[in-house]
């Protein structure tokens, strides 16, 4: 067994599309716009988002777990942040000897952004 896929919930594709695909530069692998879904090559695992109806509106928009990592923090953060993406932590160390960050996407998603240290 093995993890395959990651879903997040959007309450926009377009708008899902420019951030995951525009901004943090994730190839798109599947496109069905009129079933609202996207995913994108993030590596082994695939990262997908869904749009949601009104009556799973509270699937958007929260803490995701889904960390996401970079060769260059401090870069990415900076590039990112200079187009608009919301960081509710800034880069830091972590006391487990990690240096991440967290930003959201446009529906408040919160994700974390590592720089893994060399092997």
């Amino acid at each position: 067994m093995r993890l395959g896929y990651v879903n997040l919930f959007v309450r926009d594709l377009d708008r899902a599309l420019a951030f995951y695909r525009d901004r943090l530069g994730l190839p798109v692998t599947e496109l069905a716009p009129e079933a609202g879904f996207a995913a994108f090559d993030a590596g082994r695992v695939r990262l997908a988002v869904a749009v949601v109806g009104d009556a799973q509106a509270e699937l958007a928009g929260r803490h995701t777990g889904v960390g996401l990592v970079v060769d260059d923090l401090e870069a990415a953060h900076a590039r990112l942040a200079a187009e608009g993406v919301r960081f509710p932590m800034t880069p830091s160390r972590q006391p487990w000897g990690g240096f991440m960050a967290l930003m959201e996407d446009p529906d408040g998603n919160v994700l974390y952004l590592d720089e893994r240290p060399a092997p």
